[in-house]
């Protein structure tokens, strides 16, 4: 998934946890204790606000790549499969497929009666376009090449090398038959279709609009999913209505409400004062949010890790022991406890705790087995590093880590902090860059392969599907555009072993069993945290509020709305409830 992709949830800010049994652990409530009746049609409006956004990067699922786009286009979009409140895969449009014998070939069966938002059918030609679209070098898609990397020729359709997939690697057998062929035997295939760049959009829409003005039309058409665009006021709001050709269960709000706010503490006063539905809680006002009468207050441990980057291919970070010196100078446990009071966990890992792959045994850079780093071995790293680049502290490059707070103080008090570490423990003072969150995945993404890119920065990621390959393979192998810090593609002399590293990442991806798969992302992690190809300094836990009269919320391990969960969701007649009037 894109670093940072979902910073933002639908109800939860951000999630994916510990898989079914914390889904239980969790409460997998209706939002609060208290009981009510449901709420008249008119009180079925649902308010959640964006916080820190002015307005969502996208509505094309084919290049989305954050949580406030994916989440808008998870309302309006659905394919061939998608994942449920356990994280299970389950067959959307798809009623059910097939696996060649080789493993390598793909037969979807569509289900019947399926249509558009504007009553046309949605056929196979509609979901083998969407795919194929999703790969034109046009679009220039960061997601589409690592999430469709799968199927054959994706590489050459992305490099318009050939121009089109379909009867090629993409077939439309008939109208309710979909084929698609695979470079490879891979056990997360299913996994990696469920993720939007893999979302069915209307064939004849996109040919009468174009790619770009085809979103600009949403409300006329062109949407598979439980609703349809309202209305979109970049700067105001975006909000969602039920789609009455969705094919399964209809939702039962009648409006779904974004409102952007400018920062997380903006949207939280909303909450107090019941402009809104649910809120994500800052730092600063845990303990008063854990005061609110029933059951408002919710946390769950997250499948999301927060990371600092570095660029192999910038000086001075194309040294391992420099990189090593600045993962090392940092007190993860400070982080975690003082300036996150208790809402995120020190670590060292990659692969989070809770999904499969976890590893127990990890050690951080050096050997170093704690979180709160060891600043006189970082202090070492650092001047051998230097000897070996022939850098003093008069001549060591300048250094900039990119952030976007996104008005959080809790962040800004985060780097102030880090940037004072690396200060105290190894003399480098290092400059903190404040840039707009899209602008900061613009320009991580433009890190790939880039001597000039981004130095060094800070930001999240979230599991798209329960599998280490999603944060092993998908971010670091050969050719990935997600391998943003350059890892095995740069010219240090671990570059080699880098290499070794990328290729076991090939094979465990394809390895049937299961143990000895877990086993080669074991290995894999551990060198990646070895090389510091990323510092992973907190996993996060989900602190949001919930007003008692929302109903049907499940704590799932992704933090989404699995499509046709939207009709179990209602307002109930409690009185703890937000004031939609002006939204009517």
């Amino acid at each position: 998934m894109q670093p940072g992709k979902k910073l933002a949830g639908k109800f939860l800010p951000a999630i994916l946890i510990l898989l079914a049994m914390l889904i239980v652990a969790c409460g997998g409530n209706s939002g609060g204790t208290t009981t009510g009746n449901k709420a008249s049609e008119d009180k079925q409006i649902y308010v959640s606000p964006i916080a820190g956004l002015s307005d969502v990067a996208t509505l094309d699922p084919a290049i989305s790549t954050d949580s406030a786009s994916i989440d808008a286009i998870d309302m309006m979009f659905v394919g061939l499969v998608q994942l449920n409140d356990k994280l299970e895969v389950y067959g959307e449009l798809a009623q059910s497929w097939t696996t060649s014998e080789d493993g390598l070939t793909w037969t979807f069966k569509l289900r019947d009666g399926i249509k558009f938002s504007d009553g046309n059918p949605i056929t196979a030609d509609d979901v083998v376009f969407s795919i194929d679209r999703a790969l034109k070098p046009e679009l220039k898609s960061t997601v589409a090449p690592a999430y469709l990397a799968l199927i054959k020729d994706s590489d050459k359709r992305y490099t318009g090398k050939v121009k089109t997939l379909i009867n090629d690697s993409l077939f439309a057998v008939d109208p309710t038959t979909v084929k698609i062929v695979t470079t490879q035997r891979a056990q997360y295939f299913l996994d990696a279709l469920t993720y939007s760049t893999s979302y069915v959009v209307e064939k004849s829409f996109a040919e009468k609009y174009g790619d770009a003005d085809y979103f600009k039309h949403l409300n006329e058409g062109g949407a598979s999913g439980p609703f349809i665009l309202d209305q979109h006021i970049s700067g105001q709001q975006i909000s969602f209505v039920p789609n009455k050709n969705y094919w399964g269960p209809k939702p039962q709000f009648k409006k779904v409400v974004n409102p952007f706010y400018k920062d997380p503490q903006t949207a939280y006063k909303a909450y107090q004062s019941n402009q809104v539905d649910t809120a994500g809680v800052p730092t600063a006002n845990l303990d008063q949010a854990r005061t609110l009468p029933n059951g408002q207050f919710r946390q769950a441990p997250q499948l999301a890790i927060d990371y600092y980057a570095m660029n192999f291919l910038v000086k001075p970070f194309n040294n391992i022991k420099i990189r090593q010196a600045f993962a090392l100078a940092i007190d993860k446990d400070t982080l975690a406890n003082s300036i996150y009071k208790g809402s995120r966990i020190a670590t060292n890992h990659i692969v989070p705790q809770g999904q499969p792959g976890y590893n127990e045994n990890l050690k951080g850079p050096a050997g170093v087995t704690g979180t709160k780093g060891d600043k006189a071995l970082a202090k070492q790293l650092l001047q051998q590093g230097m000897q070996e680049e022939g850098y003093t502290l008069s001549n060591f490059p300048a250094i900039t880590l990119t952030v976007a707070t996104s008005g959080s103080q809790t962040a800004k008090n985060e780097f102030q902090y880090v940037q004072s570490q690396w200060k105290e423990a190894l003399g480098i003072n290092v400059t903190i860059n404040d840039e707009d969150f899209n602008k900061l995945l613009d320009d991580t993404a433009a890190a790939h392969n880039n001597a000039k890119g981004l130095q060094m920065w800070a930001i999240a990621w979230i599991a798209d599907y329960p599998d280490p390959q999603d944060w092993t393979s998908l971010l670091f192998g050969k050719d990935s555009t997600y391998n943003q810090s350059n890892f095995g593609q740069n010219q240090s002399k671990e570059a080699s072993a880098e290499l070794q590293i990328q290729a076991l990442m090939a094979t465990a991806d394809g390895n049937q069993n299961a143990t000895e798969r877990m086993q080669q992302y074991n290995q894999i992690e551990q060198k990646l945290v070895e090389d510091a190809a990323w510092i992973p300094r907190l996993q996060r836990k989900s602190s949001y509020v919930l007003k008692t009269c929302v109903k049907g919320v499940i704590d799932n391990a992704q933090g989404l709305t699995p499509p046709q969960d939207w009709s179990n969701l209602y307002k109930s007649t409690d009185a703890t409830c937000g004031n939609t009037n002006s939204y009517k």
